[in-house]
């Protein structure tokens, strides 16, 4: 199928079609808008110039994810997985991306109605989706200095973590935002036991004596599908022992190396925390590698992992459709 597009006006996949993106609005009745009621992902595609070609970065494992967050919320996915899917490689060819670009699917309670409850009778969930040019998402080249949040993560009795609920990354903006105004490229956040969860929206890596360490899934992070990678590209590339376990906060003054991970950051280095600089204050040899290794990856140059990447393959020129059409 041969899908013309225009360049100049976006669109985006609301109410069951394409829309311009300009055009993508909701009534200011929506559940979702009123009470945070929706669930989303993150999914990155690249643009990898020699094979004319996106490749959409473990796009089926992010909406088996928002499936179950919908599970979590009482909410249901109007698509299959493979729908959101096909929709992911239409969406990508319509705006004729043809650079890295970030994805933004959103499962959401579209009822017009006051009043919090989710599973009222003949309540609708909706789905939306819209992309957004994106390159780089933080200047890590030097590596990131960041702060130990005076705000805790949200606790899994609370709103989970495992979940991606729109309404809980109010946790993340205040974090983030409180480290921007002292000076800070990001923030640790810590669970209500003290220990520490992840960053303010991307999970957290150490590297003590040659071993990787992360905090566990039962840390109050979000099971996060970069996290995973990073895991098994350490282990089969890397050849590293992996600890995935109760992380306290001195362990972040003392560690070797330090770096962020997710689907828009990727594998951001941290050098500095609280002031402190995490071992010799550079970006480690351990990051650096793991750094190239999900970089080569993710642009189709690793053939093991092949099958992590969705190909939606671009048109040499695309059809720009005129005003008059």
């Amino acid at each position: 199928m041969t899908i013309q597009s225009d360049p100049t006006r976006p669109v985006a996949y609301l109410r069951g079609e394409f829309v311009p993106l300009d055009r993508a609005t909701l009534d200011v009745r929506t559940h979702a808008f009123l009470y945070g009621t929706a669930v989303f992902e993150g999914i990155k595609a690249y643009w990898v110039p020699e094979r004319h070609s996106m490749f959409v970065f473990r796009a089926q494992d992010h909406y088996r994810r928002l499936q179950q967050s919908c599970r979590i919320l009482h909410m249901s996915a109007p698509l299959s997985a493979q729908q959101m899917g096909e929709l992911t490689a239409e969406i990508i060819q319509r705006n004729n991306c043809r650079e890295d670009t970030y994805l933004r699917p959103i499962v959401y309670k579209a009822d017009l109605r006051i009043g919090p409850i989710l599973n009222v009778p003949e309540t609708r969930d909706d789905f939306c989706l819209f992309t957004v040019p994106m390159s780089i998402y933080l200047d890590t080249e030097k590596g990131l200095h960041v702060c130990v949040s005076s705000w805790r993560r949200l606790d899994d009795n609370m709103i989970p973590a495992r979940a991606k609920v729109n309404g809980a990354y109010v946790n993340t903006a205040l974090a983030k935002t409180d480290a921007s105004l002292s000076g800070f490229d990001d923030a640790i956040v810590l669970g209500e036991d003290g220990h520490v969860a992840e960053g303010s929206a991307m999970n957290l890596f150490l590297v003590r004596d040659g071993k990787l360490i992360t905090p566990a899934v039962t840390s109050n992070i979000l099971e996060g599908i970069t996290r995973s990678t990073i895991i098994e590209l350490a282990r089969r590339e890397l050849g590293l022992t992996i600890e995935a376990r109760t992380v306290d906060r001195t362990e972040l003054y003392i560690a070797d190396e330090m770096f962020l991970c997710g689907t828009a950051t990727e594998v951001a280095p941290v050098t500095r925390v609280d002031h402190r600089p995490i071992g010799n204050g550079s970006v480690g040899s351990i990051t650096r590698d793991l750094r190239t290794l999900y970089y080569q990856l993710v642009h189709a140059q690793l053939p093991d992992y092949l099958h992590w990447l969705s190909v939606v393959e671009m048109p040499v020129q695309s059809t720009v459709l005129s005003s008059q059409d």
